[in-house]
């Protein structure tokens, strides 16, 4: 007899993906070797029955904070990189439905020509059609980053988790690709976060999860298997709760 199929420990998920995921070794841009990869990691998960939103940076094309540091107007810089958002999302729908995952590009400024209009129920409804629907250009709001952007979809989505795909296995008290001593912190609570001033996510996504009691697990997502473990339950990764242990 077969093996049963493995039951995911979480059905709704929003992922958070960074632009250099999708840069893969390069120094800036898309590989598509890589974008490639990962969508076959996430169809993994989709094959589960899990349904899947996600947010993306543009960070591989232009960060709006980093562009304002050279004369650029903050919001426009912010505009700039929402729009960057949205290239890595169109590159990502490409690479899923090639390897025949229904996608959908969903976006908070309109471009109508390109992707639908971010609309709550369109979107939940998506889910619930089994398509995997990627969340592109941030809040639409200058400002907000696309960690704040993750918290805020995931709550509106109703996702039981958040994950946070780095290129670390996890949290530490130290920058490990800096200081090779730094100790990794297999779970923590929100304030221990916002206390340390851990880099997991900015300050108001880290509030806004802790308010509303959001877990967020971070991992390496160059691991091959690790988005499938952590919504399996499987130990991976650290992970954000509201109290150590739970």
């Amino acid at each position: 007899m077969s093996e049963p199929a493995p039951k995911p420990i979480y059905h709704r998920i929003l992922l958070k993906l960074s632009g250099e995921a999708l840069r893969g070794d390069r120094p800036y841009g898309i590989d598509l070797e890589a974008t490639s990869v990962i969508a076959k990691e996430i169809k993994d998960v989709h094959l589960l029955g899990v349904q899947v939103a996600i947010v993306i940076g543009g960070g591989n094309i232009i960060r709006g904070m980093e562009a304002s540091r050279y004369g650029i107007d903050r919001a426009s810089a912010d505009y700039m990189g929402m729009l960057a958002t949205v290239i890595n999302a169109l590159a990502l729908q490409d690479a899923l439905e090639n390897i025949g995952v229904p996608t959908r590009v969903l976006t908070a400024i309109e471009i109508r020509q390109v992707a639908e209009p971010f609309i709550r129920r369109r979107a939940i409804r998506h889910l619930e059609k089994g398509r995997v629907v990627l969340l592109a250009a941030g809040t639409g709001s200058p400002y907000f980053t696309t960690d704040s952007a993750a918290a805020l979809r995931a709550l509106e989505l109703k996702a039981e988790v958040i994950l946070k795909a780095t290129k670390v296995d996890g949290i530490y008290e130290a920058d490990p690709m800096i200081y090779q001593d730094a100790v990794k912190i297999e779970e923590l609570t929100y304030l221990n976060v916002l206390e340390r001033g851990l880099k997991v996510m900015d300050a108001s996504a880290i509030s806004l999860c802790m308010d509303h009691e959001l877990p967020i697990i971070v991992f390496n997502l160059r691991i091959p298997g690790n988005i499938r473990r952590a919504v399996l339950g499987e130990k991976v990764g650290s992970r954000v709760v509201p109290a150590v242990g739970e």
